[in-house]
């Protein structure tokens, strides 16, 4: 792995890390990136972007994991997704009102680029595939999370429990093993729930051979029952 300095001489266009958008820019939009963005290291447990502050740089995500989460009324997190690397954090306030909607946490240590949000809508405006790409990652993350949500309006606990542990193994590590990167308190919040009925609904699906768990490490031990609760749950 490349240090925080070696990679920061790295222009954009060499980068073995390039988003689908950025793949698309020429050699002098890859040089307008390149003078125009910071890279840093950021540790697990830091906040990245907090909700209602105002936007000044898109937030590229090379390496790491984060979470996009909300405060409801009642000052709960409400957490919307899990962010997987080669993402932009902040997009939907390029096309809103340039205020951060959502507030981010490093769920494990992160390498990040910071894009200088003028450069980043100019690119936008003038690049017709850059800006298609970039649509179709607001448009995917956006219907994936209604979907979630809308589905999991209309579930009980066991139901909604297994959508999470599904979306774990299928979207966000694409394996049926896995290490949770949320607290039992996270989890519930993912889930709307207690932190009690999650433990309870996890025992169960471990009891009943469904899943293996060993602390935060997760085996999916029956796919296709967890299906099944996922759709009748």
């Amino acid at each position: 792995m490349h240090s925080l300095e070696d990679v920061s001489n790295i222009n954009c266009q060499d980068c073995s890390d390039k988003s689908c958008a950025t793949a698309v820019l020429d050699k002098s939009e890859m040089d307008t990136i390149f003078k125009n963005r910071f890279i840093n290291k950021i540790k697990k447990g830091t906040n990245i972007l907090n909700e209602g502050s105002p936007t000044s740089h898109i937030i590229y995500l090379r390496s790491g994991l984060i979470k996009e989460y909300m405060r409801r009324p009642d000052q709960q997190e409400q957490i919307i997704q899990i962010i997987l690397p080669h993402s932009y954090l902040g997009l939907t306030s390029i096309f809103g009102d340039k205020v951060n909607h959502y507030s981010y946490s490093a769920l494990t240590d992160l390498r990040v680029c910071y894009i200088e949000i003028d450069v980043f809508t100019g690119l936008i405006k003038n690049n017709g595939n850059f800006a298609y790409e970039i649509l179709t990652s607001v448009g995917r993350d956006s219907l994936r999370s209604f979907h979630r949500f809308v589905n999991q309006s209309n579930k009980k606990v066991y139901g909604r429990v297994a959508d999470i542990l599904i979306y774990f193994s299928k979207v966000i590590f694409a394996n049926d093993r896995f290490q949770i990167p949320l607290t039992r308190c996270e989890i519930a919040d993912m889930v709307g729930t207690s932190r009690e009925s999650t433990g309870r609904v996890l025992a169960k699906f471990k009891g009943e051979g469904i899943i293996e768990i060993h602390g935060k490490n997760i085996q999916v031990k029956d796919m296709l029952k967890l299906e099944q609760i996922s759709k009748y749950g």
